[in-house]
């Protein structure tokens, strides 16, 4: 890993996370490391493009192929703080990215290990060769439950979402 941990890749994993909260997106962040050096780097956007495949695997995972100029990624790891869904999983699978390393497990829509093993389905469960979980947990759990937090602390702030008060009539 060219002196550098797993943990120092999740972090860098983690600065894009922070740079989709910045512009209000689900904070979650990805590289994509060959040989010890970062080709790529993306985070969440969604909003930003409006489209429901700006995951910020699935940006990793092109810009990648566009630097390597080629779809097949199998000499490389990807580092992303969120268990990946079904559909990055399968994107991941697909590029045959060779190890997965992930930060918190997404129990609502994590395609690894929390909702289903994409291993497990025949003829896709080839890549990525090696799944870690747990990578920095507690950080990339954190900027996921503070955003979550923030957004319905000013929902319920705002005007509009305030429940009328009833008006007592004689």
């Amino acid at each position: 890993m060219n002196g550098k941990t797993a943990e120092d890749y999740m972090r860098l994993a983690l600065k894009e996370a922070e740079k989709a909260r910045a512009i209000d997106e689900v904070p979650v962040g990805a590289v994509i490391v060959q040989d010890g050096k970062v080709i790529a780097r993306a985070h969440n956007l969604r909003e930003k493009n409006q489209q429901a495949s700006a995951h910020a695997e699935m940006l990793a995972i092109q810009k990648a192929s566009r630097k390597l100029n080629t779809w097949c990624l199998n000499d490389c790891d990807l580092y992303v703080t969120l268990e990946p869904c079904m559909m990055c999983s399968g994107a991941i699978s697909l590029a045959r990215i060779r190890h997965l390393y992930f930060g918190t497990e997404d129990p609502k829509g994590g395609a690894t290990v929390s909702r289903m093993e994409l291993k497990s389905i025949p003829h896709i469960g080839v890549y990525p060769r090696e799944v870690t979980g747990g990578i920095l947990k507690e950080e990339c759990a954190f900027i996921l439950s503070d955003f979550f937090r923030q957004k319905r602390a000013a929902t319920k702030e705002h005007p509009r979402n305030r429940k009328p008060v009833k008006q007592e009539t004689e």
